[in-house]
């Protein structure tokens, strides 16, 4: 059973930034493309930054420039490195597993709630 643990969040000005973490049980990391969704009050869920098993990056347009996903594998851990952060960034993150597509395949954590005032 994979468990999916995020951290990192918090309140902050327009303009500052977070790093937020995601930790896992078990060795998904390795064999897993990883990416950090969100979901803002009244909205879907979205995918908003992705990495593959080999290091490849992509961005929701919304986020580009701006965010940074990375991976170190032998930690077992994802951080997203967020700058410039905008008041439309508020929402819960959740960090997930995810097809090369960007389907999520485990269940989600409790995600941590960034809240960027204006």
């Amino acid at each position: 059973q994979v468990q999916l643990v995020e951290s990192g969040g918090g309140l902050v000005q327009a303009g500052g930034s977070l790093r937020l973490s995601c930790a896992a049980s078990g060795s998904i990391f390795s064999i897993n493309a990883m990416g950090w969704y969100r979901q803002a009050p009244g909205k879907q869920r979205e995918l908003v930054a992705g990495i593959t098993s080999g290091g490849s990056t992509n961005y929701a347009d919304s986020v580009k420039g701006r965010f940074t996903i990375s991976r170190d594998n032998a930690k077992n851990t994802v951080p997203l490195q967020m700058n410039s952060l905008k008041f439309e960034d508020t929402a819960v993150y959740y960090c997930n597993a995810m097809t090369g597509s960007g389907v999520p395949i485990y269940d989600w954590g409790q995600g941590t709630q960034v809240t960027v005032s204006s």
